[in-house]
């Protein structure tokens, strides 16, 4: 009966997935709503369409057959790095930072798209390569070249978040991939050795400022430990129910810096409070575990990977955003996906929803064909 009154097309979509999205990022234009000053302009309307265009876009790559991402991945992956290099010479500037380029419509950031970018470039590279080189050294160092070469133009701009949130995301493919465990034991014994030397000549100024920040915010609390110090008051005050839509002090009084980017799950948490922040992380619970969930009934190893990866980059923004937002992780520029505004960031989370929906659809065809 409900064939008859709903198209075949639309209901096959995985609604179970879509419609928790929408929810969110309804709720994130109601949250940017409130911190224009109760204005739908500039930020919620733009978070309203560019979520609508990127739906579009997401449904499109679930269509999209296995083997097109495959012939896909490396000239993806050269586009990308040429986009960087691009940014390099004559990316926009702003916040002391050269990652964006102007196309008009929007400001688009290349280093958010390597975030699902390497993941696929990667999946593509262990799926080629013999299960035995998996172990071998060598193929560790031509998954790293391609991690490498894109982390570095990313960190030159300079983004360290961004460049780590790639490199964590390669890790994530490349523990997957099946190399032997003690090669991260090694790899984060080095990193543990080395981070000290990179904290003293490698990061710059504002870089160790933030570190230092974190570890004692209090120190400075009117200068470098500004923001953290607002997110917390804002979060703290909102209290299990929160003072109620449109009475956030800390954002109206423009207390709380980038209110409506980095920060924006403070102001949703003051007016709103622990209820909605509660709303905020069940969906994305939801979110991961189908995520997962299509991953570990993947058809082949690529599609895995693909899956798996995907997952976790939309996890490492969450986790990350709500830890700087809370003091638990310096401040790196990370938004909250589907809260936060920003069209580079919720395109790149939109793709990495597509493409698990597509490796879902590559299972469930699988499945109905009896492979």
């Amino acid at each position: 009966m409900s064939r008859r009154i709903v198209p075949e097309a639309i209901a096959r979509e995985p609604w179970h997935v879509i419609l928790p999205l929408f929810a969110l990022n309804t709720f994130g234009s109601v949250v940017l709503h409130s911190a224009a000053g109760g204005h739908m302009q500039p930020w919620a309307l733009l978070h309203e369409i560019h979520f609508a265009v990127f739906l579009v876009m997401a449904l499109i790559i679930s269509r999209l057959p296995r083997e097109l991402f495959r012939r896909l991945a490396f000239p993806g992956y050269i586009v990308l790095v040429v986009l960087l290099l691009i940014v390099e010479v004559a990316g926009k500037v702003s916040g002391g930072s050269q990652r964006w380029l102007n196309l008009g419509f929007m400001q688009l950031q290349p280093s958010e798209l390597m975030k699902p970018g390497i993941i696929l470039i990667l999946a593509h590279f262990y799926d080629n390569l013999p299960p035995t080189m998996t172990r071998h050294w060598r193929s560790l160092v031509s998954a790293g070249a391609l991690v490498g070469v894109p982390a570095l133009l990313v960190m030159l701009q300079p983004d360290l978040g961004t460049g780590l949130a790639i490199c964590a995301g390669a890790a994530v493919v490349i523990f997957l991939a099946g190399p032997p465990l003690w090669w991260f034991i090694s790899a984060g014994a080095a990193a543990a050795a080395i981070a000290p030397i990179a904290f003293f000549t490698l990061l710059h100024d504002y870089q160790r400022k933030r570190v230092l920040t974190f570890l004692d915010p209090e120190s400075d609390p009117l200068g470098t430990g500004y923001h953290i110090t607002q997110s917390k008051i804002a979060i703290g005050s909102g209290g299990f129910f929160g003072k109620g839509f449109g009475n956030g002090s800390q954002s109206h009084l423009d207390y709380l810096p980038e209110a409506h980017t980095d920060f924006a799950f403070a102001t949703m948490a003051e007016e709103w409070g622990l209820l909605g922040g509660l709303f905020v992380l069940a969906v994305f619970m939801w979110l991961f575990r189908w995520g997962l969930q299509v991953a570990r009934r993947a058809p082949d190893r690529f599609s895995m990977l693909l899956a798996a990866g995907m997952t976790f980059t939309i996890f490492f923004y969450m986790a990350i955003n709500m830890m700087m937002v809370m003091g638990l992780a310096p401040v790196v520029g990370i938004p909250l996906p589907f809260i936060s505004h920003g069209g580079s960031a919720l395109m790149t989370n939109m793709i990495c929803v597509g493409v698990i929906m597509a490796v879902d659809r590559w299972s469930k065809r699988g499945s109905s064909l009896g492979l």
